[in-house]
């Protein structure tokens, strides 16, 4: 919540709480639109985010959009080099509109037939997202130009600095953390995965499918087993699903561990601040703005739309 909300234009005063609604909403401005930031206050699951999500609209009837905005377990692959602080947004794939329930659906003697249905992503924010990816043919992503300018407006957002790259390590997914250490120092070194180097030391933003669960994936060997089951899955988390299935909702998660046994929480803060950062500049290319394609920071009058941005604490 708070990546977002210091990334934002500017902060608009609070309204008057609806009766009934126990949210806490914290408004502004965000590349030109009018945006809503809604968050779960420690609670974690689909449920709890359903729930937010439902009195959110009925408190705001005017939302247009929607974007759960926070930190996700990253499916690192042959075909997909996801590393911490990367960004994952959903998108669809095979069958799947962009954001799939793992863990709804029956045991069948060979497999797990997944079941259930959720809204597909608004064709608007996919041509967004295309406009984006366009963009970046030829320029990079403005993660980093972003974090900079939130890390210049107060000294307590320095948590939100990347951590350094020898921090992030990849084991086999078979190997688990040896459970006698609190950090990875222990772990067999023999297990790591040695990945070439990145020619920039920047996050990158992956496209593609977003697997949604209320369990906390911390098993490897159970990530590639779900992987195998379901699809091309490039992020594991805990909340869209709750969302997704009353209202369509784009999803974008900094990536902070991979959805294995070795995950702490050493990147949080800086995955969660990648996270804010993409939606920021996807939102910029969302028309309604004052111009689509660039934040503006001027002084302008209200933008046309109004968005949702949920997040976790972080």
């Amino acid at each position: 919540m708070s990546a977002v909300r210091y990334l934002r234009d500017r902060e608009h005063p609070n309204l008057p709480p609806q009766e009934g609604d126990p949210n806490l909403y914290i408004l502004g401005e965000l590349c030109g639109h009018n945006v809503v930031l809604a968050w779960l206050s420690g609670n974690q699951g689909k449920g709890a985010a359903a729930i937010v999500a439902t009195n959110l609209s009925r408190s705001f009837p005017a939302v247009k959009w929607r974007f759960m905005v926070g930190i996700g377990g990253g499916v690192p692959s042959e075909k997909h080099d996801i590393r911490l602080g990367d960004v994952v947004i959903s998108m669809p794939e095979g069958h799947h509109g962009g954001v799939v329930q793992y863990d709804l659906g029956k045991d069948e003697e060979e497999n797990f037939k997944l079941k259930g249905l959720l809204l597909p992503l608004p064709t608007q924010l996919r041509n967004a997202v295309e406009l984006m990816r366009s963009n970046h043919m030829i320029s990079d992503n403005k993660i980093e130009e972003f974090l900079q300018e939130m890390l210049q407006k107060g000294s307590g957002l320095s948590v939100y600095k990347r951590p350094p790259s020898g921090a992030d390590v990849l084991f086999t997914f078979d190997y688990r953390h040896e459970t006698n250490h609190a950090t990875c120092e222990g772990c067999h070194k023999g297990m790591i995965i040695h990945r070439r180097p990145r020619s920039f030391d920047r996050p990158y933003i992956h496209y593609g499918l977003v697997a949604s669960g209320d369990r906390v994936m911390k098993r490897g060997v159970k990530r590639q087993a779900t992987v195998q089951n379901v699809g091309d899955i490039l992020c594991f988390e805990m909340e869209a699903a709750g969302i997704a299935t009353e209202y369509p909702c784009m999803v974008i998660r900094g990536i902070s561990d991979y959805a294995d046994s070795h995950k702490n929480d050493g990147w949080h803060y800086y995955a969660a601040a990648t996270a804010a950062a993409t939606a920021k500049e996807l939102l910029s290319c969302v028309p309604g703005g004052y111009e689509t394609g660039e934040c503006e920071k001027d002084a302008r009058p209200h933008g046309r739309s109004v968005n949702e941005l949920s997040n976790n604490g972080k």
